[in-house]
């Protein structure tokens, strides 16, 4: 353990006054005013002190953080030029919302004089429809595209047919992307225009294909696999891919909507417990109906069931067969994105597997915490103990013990939990292993914070 990891774990420590912050934000260390910026608590005097800070490091860190209040972030267009770009971009977190700016702020970035600020702006996380939507009749194409790229829900359908008849080709070419499932001519068209462009692959699989240019595709080679995925193509051209050589278009062929089982046994595929599949579209279009998704959790294949496996409205019938799945992932896609996933199977795969997405499990909702303490607190794999340290009910002896576990995964565990008493915490900043987590922990006093920042040659 070093003086940085326990800066740095105090700097996340959500008791941890200003003027604590206040000289770890002095150090000149990246990493550790990185993580004072994603705070879920922060003390005006440090957030004011980041808004002016002769770093623009900093001030970038604070326009990217998804945890300060928009507001502040928006205060930075007040300050140098140069700050608007990173206002502009904003937070990106995975799988998280990120709140808006104030609408004064979206209005000055995107008349900002900078044309990578409003291209920033146009395409940052968080920008609400009410601000995109009168985009769609901008005079700057750019700001068209972004409106029917991402509002496109949410427009009139007399302004969808003004962006599909555009003057700009680029604009039209987002809106036909739009409609192209429902509308041969248009995904006829995109396939012309675009080509060899990245996009080909999403118009050959989702696009509604005639035949004729069904059959290009399918004599010109490209794009096989998309191409088999798609439902409209004829299910004729789609058996002759049935026996092709490259495994992913055989694999493709498997998963069509029209198969049955019968069929798609026939057929020579394989998925392996770490193949990474994307949710197949025909299952994701129909998530509303519980027959289709009630067909895939049933099926034979492991890509329907993994596909309905990431669709809240499963039926619960089906969730909890898909919980006792054979496949890995279709288990690990059920406990990431089911709301009902049981908590015995949330539990099995954290204390089963090392894939690397079962660490994050313990922080969804139907996680387990109750009754821990007595399955687990005599348990001989030290991650069980350290769960044992989360149920609420867990008592004041047994989290002295696994404060004094061999395990440091334990110990660490014990370090963070706030009914520790503050002497123990306090003791546990000596231990080489787990010290940073008794820094993290929000009973520390004050005292011993100043005295960490002290030994790490914070500036006073």
């Amino acid at each position: 353990m070093t003086n940085h990891q326990i800066l740095n774990a105090l700097a996340g420590n959500p008791a941890a006054p200003a003027g604590v912050l206040l000289r770890l934000l002095a150090l000149d260390d990246h990493s550790i005013r990185f993580r004072l910026s994603w705070r879920e608590t922060f003390p005006d005097e440090v957030a004011e002190t980041m808004l002016t800070h002769p770093d623009r490091r900093v001030r970038r860190m604070l326009a990217e953080s998804w945890t300060i209040d928009p507001e502040l972030r928006a205060r930075l267009l007040d300050g140098p030029a140069s700050d608007a770009f990173a206002v502009g971009r904003g937070p990106n977190p995975y799988r998280m919302a990120v709140p808006p700016l104030p609408d004064w702020a979206y209005e000055r970035l995107l008349t900002h004089e900078r044309d990578m600020v409003r291209y920033e702006t146009l395409n940052a996380a968080g920008v609400p429809d009410h601000v995109l939507v009168p985009l769609a009749g901008h005079p700057d194409p750019m700001f068209r595209q972004a409106a029917c790229r991402r509002v496109w829900h949410a427009l009139p359908d007399d302004v969808r047919t003004s962006l599909l008849h555009d003057t700009d080709q680029a604009v039209r070419r987002v809106a036909s992307l739009w409609v192209m499932h429902e509308d041969e001519e248009r995904t006829t068209e995109l396939v012309e225009t675009l080509a060899d462009a990245w996009q080909l692959g999403e118009v050959v699989e989702r696009g509604r294909l005639g035949r004729a240019v069904a059959e290009r595709l399918l004599a010109e080679g490209k794009r096989l696999p998309w191409l088999a995925r798609n439902p409209t193509l004829p299910a004729d051209l789609a058996a002759r891919l049935a026996h092709h050589e490259d495994p992913a278009v055989r694999l493709a062929v498997a998963a069509r909507p029209e198969l049955s089982e019968e069929e798609r046994a026939a057929i020579d595929w394989e998925v392996g417990p770490e193949d990474r599949l994307d949710t197949l579209r025909w299952v994701w279009d129909a998530r509303t109906d519980p027959v289709v998704l009630r067909r895939c959790a049933t099926s034979a294949h492991p890509w329907l069931r993994r596909s309905a496996a990431v669709c809240r409205e499963l039926p619960e019938d089906c969730v909890e067969l898909l919980a006792g799945d054979e496949d890995f992932a279709v288990r690990l896609l059920l406990a990431e994105r089911h709301p009902k996933a049981p908590a015995e199977l949330l539990l099995d795969l954290y204390l089963d597997d090392t894939h690397r997405a079962v660490s994050m499990l313990v922080i969804k909702p139907q996680f387990p915490a109750a009754g821990l303490a007595a399955r687990f607190g005599e348990a001989a794999d030290p991650r069980a103990r350290a769960l044992a340290v989360g149920d609420p009910e867990a008592t004041p002896e047994l989290l002295e013990r696994l404060s004094r576990d061999a395990a440091a995964e334990v110990r660490a565990k014990a370090a963070q939990d706030v009914r520790l008493p503050v002497g123990r915490v306090v003791e546990l900043l000596a231990d080489p292993d787990v010290g940073w987590a008794a820094a993290g922990n929000p009973v520390l006093p004050v005292a011993e914070m100043m005295a960490l920042l002290d030994r790490g040659g914070a500036p006073v």
